[in-house]
């Protein structure tokens, strides 16, 4: 059956050159560079030669052996006249003419970035009951979410990331209510819509962005649990502690869930593979023959640090956002405490889980999530106390951020060492324990169960 091939599968083919004929077995996803390269380091020639079809049209560096068509027991032919580049200066400098990976650019993220935020001040403006503004910044978020997914012109993947917000603002402003009980569905409703937007956009773009794959991911995951609390009847503080909760634990699983290694590249498929080709003539398996190319490693590792990056931007909006929502819905004192403990122990572990991070803007947004969420919680704790109270909250603060800096600087930024790595390795999963144990207090479960077990206590 003709079909398209997979990454994982593999094509006998023989190379026939001024140095004699080689046989490979290489991946399917494997290009005309890395064959050419293959053959001049087995043949053991200073130069990289051109690569042919069997009825003599040139390859492409760039061009994958799959999309060509090839099947096990084609022919390629190395040009011995046509050279391709030098082989020492590959191997001196470890550079090849294929074009680089494309790397994420910073000025297409801040704008991505700076847009989101305006489609979300816009969602907030349109939400006013009974403004004259509010279909006319409606109507003009649904124009920049049509632009936004739009397949054409520059800056096409800031656009693509930003409007899945500005759907998202839109549905907000029209469905905007201020009940507590009705604010779960409509965060899951905005939540959903954004990621429709960023699935379509995903489709229409030409290359799959990372970012709006983790727009769909976490945009069905808090449709699914405000949706979910909504129709199972359960208090609006609930869906808001567990929102929190999967954030923070969403960035200790991160960094393992990102990297993902196709088997080609771990696999010697000389020593695995027995095809009717391997029969006829089987390699010689030898160790440290299996070559990896350095595009398929660059790939990986950018596509690794894109989903690292909008990963945790994801979770530093939802970290604060669950409990600044917590903080306004909670109807009891008791279930208060249970909040701020909530938002405490969840900034905290977002600040220490951070130091675990090499990536700088991923380590940097989840820093920011978690000041943001101790801020929300100051600003809860600010009209419950004095004047006096409030200035030695904010000497304690000082003092404490200058003790901190003068302890990282005298101990040479001391979480590198061993011992400093295990306090924080004890402090973040003591913070994370305290978290999921708060969850119980301030969803209102325990104050539920303490009035249960008073009304049926026996007289």
């Amino acid at each position: 059956m003709a079909g398209p091939r997979s990454a994982t599968d593999s094509i006998a083919i023989s190379v026939h050159g001024p140095q004699g004929v080689l046989d490979l077995l290489v991946p399917a996803g494997a290009t005309a560079w890395d064959v050419a390269r293959e053959y001049a380091t087995r043949a053991g020639s200073q130069s990289i030669p051109l690569i042919y079809t069997r009825g003599g049209a040139t390859l492409g560096p760039d061009e994958v052996l799959a999309d060509l068509g090839l099947e096990s027991g084609d022919l390629l032919v190395a040009s011995p006249s046509a050279i391709r580049e030098d082989m020492s200066s590959v191997r001196r400098t470890g550079r090849t003419p294929r074009k680089a990976a494309e790397e994420p650019s910073s000025a297409g993220a801040l704008i991505a970035a700076a847009a989101a935020l305006a489609a979300i001040l816009a969602g907030m403006l349109g939400a006013y009951e009974g403004a004259t503004w509010s279909s006319t910044v409606i109507r003009a978020l649904l124009v920049a979410v049509v632009v936004g997914v739009a397949p054409v012109g520059r800056f096409q993947s800031p656009r693509a990331l930003a409007a899945p917000a500005f759907a998202g603002a839109a549905v907000f402003a029209v469905l905007w209510d201020p009940a507590p009980e009705r604010l779960p569905a409509l965060v899951g409703a905005t939540a959903l819509t954004a990621a429709a937007v960023a699935a379509v956009a995903r489709a229409l773009a030409p290359r799959a962005d990372e970012g709006l794959r983790v727009w769909i991911i976490a945009g069905c995951a808090v449709f699914a649990l405000g949706a979910g609390v909504t129709l199972l009847g359960w208090s609006p503080p609930l869906a808001w502690s567990l929102l929190t909760i999967l954030a923070m634990l969403a960035a200790r699983f991160v960094p393992v869930l990102v990297v993902d290694v196709p088997d080609q590249y771990l696999l010697d498929f000389d020593r695995l593979a027995v095809t009717a080709w391997t029969a006829r003539s089987r390699p010689k398996a030898r160790r440290g023959q299996l070559v990896v190319p350095e595009r398929f490693i660059t790939r990986v590792a950018t596509r690794a640090a894109r989903l690292t990056e909008a990963a945790a931007l994801a979770i530093m909006v939802c970290v604060p956002l669950g409990a600044l929502l917590l903080l306004r819905v909670v109807p009891h004192n008791m279930d208060r405490i249970g909040a701020r403990v909530l938002a405490v122990m969840a900034g905290l572990s977002l600040l220490l889980v951070a130091r675990s991070y090499r990536h700088v803007r991923a380590r940097l947004f989840l820093r920011l999530g978690g000041l943001i969420t101790l801020a929300a919680l100051v600003l809860d704790l600010a009209p419950e106390l004095s004047v006096g109270n409030l200035t030695l909250l904010f000497g304690m603060c000082v003092v404490g951020a200058l003790i901190m800096v003068v302890a990282a600087v005298a101990t040479g930024r001391g979480w590198r060492s061993v011992s400093w790595s295990r306090r924080a390795e004890l402090a973040e999963s003591l913070s994370g324990a305290a978290a999921v144990a708060a969850v119980f207090v301030s969803s209102g479960a325990f104050r539920a169960v303490l009035e249960w077990t008073s009304s049926n206590a026996p007289s």
